[in-house]
């Protein structure tokens, strides 16, 4: 139905779709102007930034159109309007991905699937079959961490109410933090975006393997192909955490 909506205006969803293809450019746009006062950054240079920046982009879009729409749920909590939600024959969770439903946020893949063109021709890489395989597998396991951590921001709002910010800090900021080597980030917050919150999977890990670069935290070498078997478990950990919000609701009471 949200889909429906907006396509209707084709024009205004175009000119949607270019600003925020657009806006989430002057991001990387930040990053240009580092280099033209550098050479390199934590020891990347600028292409592999790119690369880093791309697939980070492109999990998180991803994340951002399918699951995006939790981060409001505080929202229906607060108001009662959850309840309507939970009497209707379809999982909760599904309603709040669908609800709202902004197909203007592909402009976010869009643009970080363009920045990641251009890693790929400027960088210079041998590539094998391994590492073309790998990266598709990175870019939908990341997809599916950010997706739990989404899912887990919004579990945790059955509780506090008001924590949209909060999850914006994992989500949004964890995003942002992606776009730069982890050599430019202490070791406490390697081992917590490893070990604790496991976003170095989405790009970091499986980028060294690509870009032949030592892996963060001396990990082994097959942590490479890691990513699926992590967003599985976040998955199913965030799973069991949205189960248990939703069992703890008890709505406003009004």
């Amino acid at each position: 139905m949200w889909i429906r909506s907006t396509l209707t205006y084709r024009a205004s969803f175009a000119m949607t779709l270019v600003s925020g293809l657009l806006l989430t450019g002057l991001d990387f746009v930040g990053i240009l102007l580092m280099f033209s006062q550098v050479d390199s950054l934590g020891g990347y240079t600028l292409p592999e930034v790119a690369f880093l920046y791309g697939l980070a982009g492109m999990s998180f879009g991803i994340a951002d159109l399918a699951i995006g729409s939790v981060a409001r749920l505080g929202t229906r909590v607060r108001d009662g309007s959850l309840d309507t939600l939970l009497v209707r024959p379809a999982p909760v969770l599904a309603q709040v991905a669908a609800d709202r439903f902004a197909l203007r946020r592909l402009s976010r893949i869009t643009q970080g699937a363009l920045i990641f063109g251009y890693a790929l021709t400027a960088l210079d890489v041998h590539w094998t079959p391994e590492k073309v395989l790998l990266v598709p597998v990175t870019v939908l396991s990341g997809g599916a961490i950010f997706s739990a951590v989404f899912v887990a921001g919004g579990a945790f709002q059955f509780i506090a109410q008001d924590a949209a910010e909060v999850q914006a800090a994992f989500t949004y900021g964890g995003g942002t933090m992606l776009q730069y080597p982890p050599t430019v980030f202490a070791k406490e917050v390697l081992r917590g975006v490893t070990f604790v919150f496991p976003l170095a999977f989405v790009n970091w890990v499986p980028a060294s393997y690509v870009l032949g670069r030592p892996y963060p935290l001396g990990l082994p070498e097959g942590a490479a192909w890691a990513p699926p078997l992590v967003a599985a478990l976040c998955c199913a950990l965030t799973g069991l955490v949205w189960r248990a919000g939703v069992r703890s609701y008890r709505s406003t009471g009004s």
